[in-house]
């Protein structure tokens, strides 16, 4: 089949990115369709990627839920933490920028110019499923499981570093309940707009001190932009945590 675009987009360049040649090149574009391009292209001869994405989302939870199960004796709800952080879109977004899977998508033209923006990274983060899902139908276990452990699993050291598998607030207030022995507390300094588009400015308090502002479209991703300002303004990481590897004469389960 002959695809619009395809050699001007050169997808030859994210096969040798990720190290996997498919044998079926269609496979990978559809990938890399966004409903909307569909929408001003009805002639375009594949199908949007949401498909490709359910498929996808599960083989990502199972090779990263296998691969904590195998390589961690930590308790279940640890692990879950752990897989959740790895498997979100904040962190697939940033793997499909590491990637450079940006450049391929095939997107409407509104899309196309969004870019840098929260809705972006959602539909890089999808894109990233959907090429899991092309990937393990294209090739099968072995090479998508090698995919996402190079990709995705190699991101585990930094979550637990910095505590990534907690969310903002959590991680703030536990390192200030740890470290200075206070709970934070948030205070809107600034609200504006119509009712249906707020903006809000939030500023986080350690006793009487401003430690940092956040905004966001909602109270709750103020809140969380200012924790996440405060964990950079002190330096901060998430709380230690121990870490159980598994050594090869440790029983499975």
């Amino acid at each position: 089949m002959s695809i619009p675009f395809y050699e001007e987009k050169n997808f030859t360049k994210i096969e040798e990115k990720i190290g996997v040649s498919f044998n079926n090149k269609d496979i990978l574009v559809q990938a890399l369709v966004h409903r909307s391009y569909l929408n001003e292209h009805r002639d375009f001869p594949l199908a949007h990627n949401e498909r490709l994405e359910f498929l996808g989302d599960a083989v990502l939870e199972l090779i990263v839920t296998e691969f904590l199960f195998e390589n961690y004796l930590n308790p279940e709800g640890e692990l879950t933490n752990w897989r959740a952080a790895l498997v979100n879109g904040t962190n697939c977004a940033l793997v499909s920028h590491e990637i450079g899977l940006d450049e391929f998508l095939f997107l409407s033209h509104g899309e196309s110019k969004d870019a840098n923006t929260k809705a972006r990274d959602y539909i890089l983060a999808n894109a990233l499923e959907a090429l899991i899902g092309a990937i393990y139908i294209d090739q099968g276990w072995d090479i998508t499981e090698q995919f996402v452990i190079r990709w995705v699993v190699t991101k585990l050291p930094e979550v637990l570093e910095q505590g990534l598998w907690m969310d903002p607030k959590s991680r703030f207030q536990e390192a200030a309940q740890e470290i200075v022995g206070v709970t934070p507390t948030y205070k809107v300094v600034k609200e504006e707009g119509p009712d249906h588009a707020k903006q809000f400015v939030i500023a986080v308090y350690l006793d009487k001190e401003q430690i940092a502002t956040g905004e966001g479209t909602s109270k709750q991703e103020a809140q969380t932009s200012a924790a996440e300002a405060g964990l950079k303004a002190k330096g901060w990481k998430g709380p230690k945590i121990q870490i159980l590897t598994r050594k090869p004469e440790d029983p499975i389960g």
